[in-house]
């Protein structure tokens, strides 16, 4: 399972790419094989400014929903729209096509909080 050492990691298994004050946000190969296939990713918060560990969205896979929360306080700037027509992404490739928002970090400081991968492939028991 890949767990690339660049990115950050939340317990609620989230991907962080830190790009100066930019970050890149979506769920881990963990995540997704959790879920199984993803069927609909629902995130209507873009424009808006929200807190650390507020719910940004939802991923619907067959059998559940699970909501995403945003890993740093922060305003989304973007949303992957080619999710509304193949939210399968997700699946398949994770850390690059299936990345879900892009936001400017609002609070520096959280980063510090976030996971390296060799403390996430902990919490994960890899």
């Amino acid at each position: 399972m890949s767990i690339p050492a660049e990115l950050k990691y939340t317990k609620d298994h989230e991907w962080v790419k830190i790009e100066g004050n930019q970050a890149t946000v979506g769920i881990t190969a963990f995540a997704q094989s959790e879920l199984g296939d993803i069927v609909y990713v629902d995130v209507t918060t873009a424009g808006q400014e929200l807190n650390q560990h507020d719910v940004f969205g939802t991923v619907e896979a067959v059998k559940t929903v699970s909501d995403l929360f945003l890993p740093l306080s922060g305003k989304i700037t973007e949303f992957n729209k080619s999710l509304e027509t193949s939210p399968e992404k997700i699946n398949s490739d994770p850390y690059a096509e299936g990345w879900m928002i892009k936001m400017t970090i609002k609070n520096a400081s959280e980063v510090s909080g976030l996971l390296s991968a060799d403390q996430y492939k902990e919490l994960i028991g890899k």
